[in-house]
C-alpha cells in the first residue's frame, strides 16, 4: 500500500514531463518559432511514422499470455473504453445532436487514458511488474479499436462536410462510409497495430537489436505530440468552457468513479479493482490534440482539456489511490 506523504510524488513526477514540454510547445508559438502549420507537420510525423512505431514495438513486447489470463481487470477496462467509447457516442451523436466525428472525438477523449505517458510510470510505481496487464489492455483497446473507429468517423464526416448534399449521394451514405473504412484501414497507425496483434497470436517476438532501432524514432512519440500541443494550446488559445469542463469531470471523475462501483459490486479481488479503476483514473491521452488538428475538429476545446485534465490529475488520481487502497 503507497503511504500517504508519498501518494502524489510517482503522479507529479510523471505528469511534471508532459507539463514541461507543453510548455516549451507554448513557448516555441509565443516566440513565433513555431505555427500551427507547422505544428501539423509535427502531428503528420506522428501519425504516419513515429506512433505506429511505437504501436508496432509495444503491441509485440506484450507477452500473448498477459491479455489472455487478465480475467476481470480486462473485463472492466474494456467495458470503459470500449462499452463507454459506443455509450458516450451515442448520446452525443442522437440525444445531443453533435455532428459525426465531433461526437467519436469526444467519445475516445472522455474514455483513453494516456496510458504511454502518466499510466506507464504511475502503475509501473504502484504494482511493479503486474502493471504490465492493464497497461497492455488498455493500449490494445485503444490501437484496435478506439483509434481506427474514430479515424473512420472523422475522415466520414470530413467527406461529408466537402460534398454537395443531394438525394442521390445520401443513399449513397453506407458506400461512402464503407470507402472511408477502407481509406482508414491504409493508415499506419490503423493496419500496423492490427498487424502486430496478428504476429504476437502467432508467436513472433521482436529481436532486442531490432527494437531498439525501431524505437529510435518510436520513442519521438510523445514528445513530437506534447509539443504540438504545446504549440496548439497557444495558436489556438486555451480556455476553460463548460464542454471542457465536462469532459475533464467525467473522464477524470465519473468513469474511474463508475469502474469502482462495479468491482465492488461484482466483488472483485482487491488487486483487480486497484488496477482497473487507475487504470481508468488516467487523464486523456495526447492523441486526441493530434486528431483535432489534423481534422480541425474542436481543436481549442480537446487542446484545453489535455491541459486541464492532465493537471487536475495530479488531485484525482491521488483521491482514487486513497480510495482503492493502492
Amino acid at each position: 500500500m503507497t503511504n500517504s506523504p508519498a501518494l502524489l510524488l510517482p503522479i507529479v513526477q510523471s505528469i511534471l514531463p508532459i507539463l514541461v514540454t507543453l510548455g516549451f510547445g507554448y513557448f516555441a508559438a509565443y516566440r513565433k518559432d513555431f505555427d500551427a502549420q507547422q505544428a501539423g507537420v509535427l502531428t503528420r510525423l506522428v501519425m504516419l511514422y513515429a506512433l505506429p512505431l511505437e504501436l508496432l514495438v509495444s503491441i509485440l513486447s506484450t507477452p500473448r499470455g498477459q491479455v489472455l489470463a487478465a480475467g476481470p481487470v480486462a473485463a472492466l477496462i474494456l467495458l470503459a473504453m470500449v462499452g463507454g467509447y459506443g455509450l458516450i457516442f451515442a448520446i452525443l451523436r442522437g440525444l445531443l445532436k453533435r455532428r459525426l466525428g465531433e461526437a467519436a472525438l469526444i467519445a475516445m477523449t472522455i474514455t483513453g487514458p494516456s496510458v504511454p505517458f502518466i499510466g506507464i510510470p504511475v502503475l509501473g510505481q504502484i504494482f511493479g511488474p503486474a502493471s504490465s496487464v492493464p497497461i497492455s489492455i488498455a493500449s490494445l483497446a485503444m490501437n484496435l479499436v478506439q483509434l481506427p473507429i474514430t479515424l473512420i468517423l472523422m475522415g466520414h464526416d470530413r467527406g461529408s462536410n466537402h460534398r454537395v448534399g443531394n438525394d442521390s449521394e445520401a443513399r449513397n451514405d453506407f458506400r461512402e462510409l464503407f470507402g472511408h473504412l477502407i481509406h482508414s484501414c491504409r493508415e499506419p497507425v490503423v493496419w500496423v497495430p492490427m498487424m502486430a496483434l496478428v504476429l504476437v497470436s502467432a508467436g513472433a517476438f521482436l529481436p532486442q537489436f531490432l527494437k531498439g532501432s525501431l524505437q529510435l524514432l518510436g520513442r519521438t512519440t510523445g514528445g513530437a505530440a506534447l509539443f504540438a500541443s504545446g504549440v496548439v494550446l497557444f495558436t489556438r488559445q486555451v480556455k476553460f468552457s463548460p464542454l471542457v469542463g465536462v469532459i475533464v469531470s467525467v473522464r477524470n471523475v465519473v468513469i474511474p468513479g463508475i469502474i469502482y462501483a462495479l468491482a465492488r459490486l461484482w466483488h472483485l479481488p482487491l488487486p483487480a479493482l486497484q488496477e482497473s479503476v487507475l487504470t481508468m483514473a488516467i487523464p486523456s491521452a495526447s492523441i486526441n490534440v493530434i486528431l483535432a488538428m489534423r481534422y480541425h475538429v474542436l481543436e481549442r476545446e480537446i487542446a484545453s482539456v489535455l491541459f486541464f485534465g492532465t493537471l487536475s490529475s495530479i488531485f484525482t488520481m491521488a483521491f482514487f489511490i486513497w480510495l482503492t487502497g493502492a
